[in-house]
């Protein structure tokens, strides 16, 4: 994985210190080596640079959007196929009361 690399210009809106990693390390019960820590951090931080980097692009007049492409779902018309067969299944059923199949308690 190559690390991200911020361009220049852009000023991070939070940073993190190896404290910070190591405490949520700590939270998430994580075990990890010194070397590990400062890998996660530098990603994180990466991360973090990346957001601010979008958040700097001036949306103004940008309406937004669901989806990035402005496509129709093809949906099949909503009707009933099949008649109803419950009575046939219950036919086989080992025990039925009332429309209802009763199965045996398997929790105490």
């Amino acid at each position: 994985m190559i690390p991200y690399q911020p361009s220049l210009n852009i000023v991070f809106a939070m940073s993190l210190s190896t404290q910070d990693v190591e405490k949520v390390a700590r939270l998430a019960r994580l075990a990890m080596s010194p070397s590990e820590i400062e890998t996660s951090r530098n990603q994180l931080n990466g991360i973090f640079g990346l957001i601010a980097e979008m958040q700097a692009v001036d949306t103004d007049g940008v309406e937004p959007m669901s989806h990035s492409q402005d496509l129709a779902q093809r949906l099949r018309e909503d009707k009933v196929t099949e008649s109803n067969q419950r009575e046939a299944f219950q036919a086989v059923a080992p025990q039925v009361e009332q429309g209802l199949f009763l199965v045996p308690k398997v929790i105490e």
